[in-house]
């Protein structure tokens, strides 16, 4: 299986195989070429654009925070948003964004392809963050860190055992969650201000199966686990996700292009 937030290449699959809030913003920004915005025009209000794209709020404000990201809107405090400078408004603006590879969620993946979620809560909490966690995340040793173990399955199948560790104060919410269903990454990009995982340090590496797994996943002393470490980055390159994944060996494959830049 491939990496559930890892993307696979584009031109593999369409537009469609963007998550919705991607293809929400390509939407808008078609639309404000449609229009020929000029700078300071005021976009239609959050609910009317709920409606116009068939999506919820949610979605629809993480496709405003990826255009603002790109500075082509802009909010204005109890005014709602407005169209930004005209020479940041160019063609090759989602384009180029598209064809980059994208740090993509569980969710996100099954979205794609398809396939059916659920998930299990193993614990949530906040705590302390460690000196370790700390440095890694780029906060200060004991600020409050959310901690969260969960099951994930695709079509009812266990795929991934999985340890996410992010900062509380990048995202309070996280707190008040319940991710039996929740997705963490729309939970993230509905944040305020959103925070958008933009990139990701990714290893992988092979193991035995510790006791604990072995229950969990129901299999033999045998059966290689495949263990994926993550730390992911938003859009201002702030690191705002540590995550561990436990995979069955046989339920995953990790796939990547290789470039050489000349």
């Amino acid at each position: 299986m491939t990496d559930a937030r890892t993307s696979m290449p584009r031109g593999l699959f369409g537009d469609d195989a963007l998550p919705l809030y991607e293809r929400t913003a390509k939407q808008l920004l078609d639309d404000l070429r449609a229009a020929a915005a000029r700078p300071g025009d005021r976009l239609p209000s959050e609910r009317a654009l709920v409606e116009r794209y068939a999506v919820s709020r949610v979605t629809l404000r993480a496709a405003l925070a990826q255009l603002e990201s790109r500075g082509i809107v802009r909010p204005s405090s109890s005014r709602g948003w407005f169209v930004a400078e005209l020479d940041v408004l160019p063609e090759a603006t989602v384009a180029s964004a598209s064809a980059a590879p994208q740090v993509q969620g569980f969710a996100d993946y099954a979205q794609v392809n398809g396939l059916t979620t659920a998930g299990k809560v193993l614990s949530a909490t906040v705590r302390p963050a460690t000196v370790s966690e700390a440095e890694q995340l780029r906060i200060a040793p004991g600020a409050d860190l959310f901690d969260l173990h969960r099951l994930r399955f695709l079509d009812g199948l266990l795929v991934v055992l999985e340890h996410n560790r992010l900062p509380l104060a990048a995202c309070p919410a996280l707190a008040e969650t319940d991710f039996n269903t929740a997705s963490l990454y729309a939970t993230l990009r509905a944040a305020d201000p959103p925070q958008l995982p933009r990139v990701a340090d990714y290893s992988v590496e092979a193991r035995h199966p510790t006791p604990r797994e072995i229950e969990l996943f129901e299999i033999g002393e045998t059966m290689p686990m495949l263990v994926a470490t993550q730390l992911t980055s938003n859009q201002e390159s702030r690191p705002i996700e540590l995550t561990v994944q436990v995979y069955r060996g046989d339920r995953y494959r990790f796939r990547a292009s290789i470039t050489n830049e000349i």
